[in-house]
């Protein structure tokens, strides 16, 4: 073997390696942590428009909500390839209780993970991971690929709630596992992302027939834990469902698994999946989907559909946590809360109202009534908050205690995934495409 073939080979594999970073930079739902904050050198631009500040635009075959991920020069997502149902074997399908619901039902889906450069939005890879025939419906609003991704350096987790769970090694684009024996009845579909805590990986299971947080063993694919919920739940199995994403803090000199269910939030012991408490919302609270936000020894999250509000409960209180605060005009059942130093601000999916309130007491600061509708989630990069509409817009807002909106910048399409921000880089998924936006100029 010559030494230029030699020299040739070492930089191809090092060029492979370095596609990857050591840290994922943008590695899960809503970035680094899961509260909605890009990293503090993060510089995305203000001002873009469909014919301005767009490095490239990448049509994304399929369908999916699932926000992108990113790690390196690889960005992972996921989406559905759907047949769709004949109307006679839809009509046949449907129940009493969905008969009137907009929802879609298929023939069969495809779930695919897809991979894209960084640099030109070329597709790089496009990874079939599980095939369902008549698979369960979903509603119109939500889609076969919700769950986003999870990444650690090497490796993604794919999670598609009852239809499967797989690990792909990044490099390679292998598929080192799959796991599809937890099934359940999501009756609008798979929404909870999956975290990662040490070697397990983490997500909801919280259906119409049962209820329960598991684990896997990130090696294997292999069920580590599964827990049952215990709280008490309404009699009616629509009122059971939920779509929360689970969170890690530490509390109390140990590191908690930080879980909404329907009408309680829990506390479990991540290694084991042991429950440590549990408070109850103390009014409906089911079909969550927004994420709750952390600080100051507090949580604070909405309680979902029919009855949505805005609840702040102190994890580090003694003997147990309790509710502080609540506040319910305007609460979101499906944009996550965003907390910006001491305010708390979150947006309703419909009519767009904006509200800002003061984190510590729950005391309103401001509501814009704003328009549109949401279904992503606002997040903070660059000193700024960015909150992303249906309608395919993203309002640019100075946080603060009034409300100082910058620009309104529109896309082709609707957003229905959070962004990801990654140095001067906005990466936005619209039901079409995924664009990489970014300024020399802020």
């Amino acid at each position: 073997m010559n030494s230029l073939f030699k020299i040739s080979i070492l930089t191809a594999a090092l060029g492979a390696v370095t596609a990857l970073s050591a840290t994922p930079e943008w590695p899960e739902w809503r970035g680094p942590g899961g509260q909605g904050h890009a990293a503090a050198n993060a510089h995305p631009p203000i001002r873009w428009s469909e014919t301005e500040g767009v490095v490239w635009k990448t049509a994304i075959p399929g369908r999916g909500w699932s926000s992108p991920v990113i790690d390196g020069k690889q960005i992972w997502l996921t989406t559905a390839h759907e047949t769709p149902a004949k109307p006679e074997d839809a009509k046949r399908r449907l129940t009493a209780n969905t008969a009137d619901q907009p929802l879609v039902l298929l023939e069969k889906v495809d779930l695919h993970a897809v991979c894209v450069d960084r640099n030109s939005g070329k597709i790089l890879r496009d990874i079939r991971l599980f095939s369902e025939k008549e698979p369960q419906w979903i509603h119109e609003l939500n889609s076969y690929a919700s769950p986003t991704p999870v990444l650690e350096s090497g490796r993604a987790y794919f999670h598609f709630g009852t239809f499967g769970t797989a690990c792909v090694d990044t490099r390679s684009g292998k598929v080192l596992w799959t796991n599809s024996s937890l099934r359940i009845m999501h009756e609008n579909g798979p929404g909870s992302s999956p975290i990662l805590w040490k070697n397990r990986l983490i997500f909801h299971l919280d259906g119409s027939d049962t209820q329960s947080v598991a684990a896997l063993d990130t090696t294997t694919g292999q069920v580590a834990w599964r827990t049952t919920r215990s709280g008490e739940l309404a009699s009616n199995p629509q009122l059971k469902k939920s779509y929360a994403t689970p969170a890690i803090l530490k509390l109390g000199g140990r590191e908690q698994l930080i879980s909404q269910g329907a009408d309680w939030i829990y506390g479990y012991d991540p290694a084991t999946g042991q429950e440590l408490w549990k408070v109850r919302y103390g009014q409906l609270g089911f079909s969550l989907s927004s994420r709750a936000v952390f600080g100051g020894g507090m949580a604070y999250l909405s309680t979902g559909f029919m009855k949505p509000e805005i609840q702040a409960i102190q994890l580090d209180a003694q003997p147990e946590p309790k509710h502080r605060w609540k506040y319910s005009k305007g609460a979101p059942t499906m944009p996550s809360l965003l907390l910006v130093g001491d305010e708390l601000y979150f947006v309703s999916d419909s009519g767009g109202f904006f509200t800002c309130l003061d984190a510590k007491t729950g005391a309103e600061q401001y509501r814009e009534r704003l328009g549109g509708n949401h279904n992503a989630s606002p997040f903070f990069a660059g000193g700024q908050i960015y909150l992303p509409s249906r309608e395919g817009s993203v309002m640019v807002i100075q946080p603060g205690k009034q409300f100082q909106p910058i620009t309104t910048n529109t896309l082709n399409g609707k957003i229905m995934a959070t962004p990801a921000v990654v140095g001067r880089s906005l990466f936005i998924r619209t039901d079409r495409s995924l664009y990489r936006i970014e300024s020399l100029t802020r």
